[in-house]
């Protein structure tokens, strides 16, 4: 074969093949995706503003003061919230961060980990450790089945004194609908040998994290005062007794069911959120 005739097979495995992948600039984005296929970047954090988020007074103040001692340097927990579906508890997140990120361009990034990610995180660690920045890593609604003891003990040594420990300039954030995060039994505290050392096992994963705080379904006044925010900012009328029933029909109260309702309402208007 002629030499010529090799230059254009090598030129055209050469387009066939896929291109590599730029190296990740961990410095240059507000937030990233890290999933099984590798890392994507995210120009701007899409969150409401923290003085929307209505009915958890107590925990928007833990969690903001928090993030915001991680962006500034200074020590910081890592945090587990925990809780009612639909209570804000990942658009706090969201929304500190970008309080934060105000208040010091370019201190923080926000990194949320897809659950399919979970064994991969040291190498994540790795990455982030080198970064003179500091980085909030998120889990949202993270959950472990009954059995699924390997991954929550990851998670326990990632969290205090394992070997692949989340670095000094990364923090873990999770969301969970339940405080123990890994799933309990009805059955467990009936154990005729030790009746508190399954609890004791699955409690022991919540404990890791400095900062627990729990979110619970709101009141109706909560749930009417988060209606009339989301309402109120974007110039829509509405009306008690109908978003009342909305949460009716969908039988809970929440920010997410308001925040439902304030969609249907833009949506007759005919305008956008």
């Amino acid at each position: 074969m002629s030499e010529g005739a090799l230059e254009r097979i090598a030129a055209a495995l050469e387009r066939l093949a896929p291109p590599i992948p730029p190296a990740t600039d961990w410095t240059a984005h507000a937030a990233y995706v890290w999933d099984h296929s590798g890392v994507r970047t995210v120009a701007a954090i899409d969150a409401p503003t923290l003085g929307l988020l209505k009915a958890v007074d107590a925990q928007k103040a833990a969690v903001v003061a928090n993030v915001a001692r991680l962006a500034s340097g200074a020590a910081a927990h890592d945090m587990l919230l925990w809780g009612a579906r639909g209570m804000g508890k990942s658009a706090l997140l969201r929304a500190a961060v970008a309080a934060a990120q105000l208040e010091k361009p370019g201190a923080l990034a926000l990194v949320q980990a897809a659950p399919d990610a979970l064994p991969s995180l040291p190498a994540l660690f790795a990455a982030l450790g080198a970064v003179e920045r500091r980085f909030l890593l998120f889990l949202d609604d993270l959950g472990f089945e009954s059995g699924d003891a390997l991954a929550a003990r990851h998670l326990r040594s990632w969290l205090e004194g394992g070997v692949e420990a989340r670095p000094g300039n990364v923090r873990l954030a999770v969301t969970s609908n339940r405080r123990a995060i890994l799933e309990r039994q009805a059955g467990e505290q009936d154990d005729p040998l030790n009746p508190r050392d399954a609890v004791d096992d699955k409690l022991a994963l919540a404990d890791r994290f400095g900062l627990s705080l729990g979110f619970h379904a709101c009141s109706q006044d909560d749930y009417l005062a988060i209606v009339r925010g989301y309402a109120d900012v974007n110039g829509l009328a509405w009306d008690a007794a109908e978003a009342l029933e909305w949460a009716r029909r969908r039988g809970s109260r929440s920010g997410r069911v308001a925040w439902q309702f304030v969609t249907e309402l833009a949506g007759r208007a005919g305008q956008p959120l």
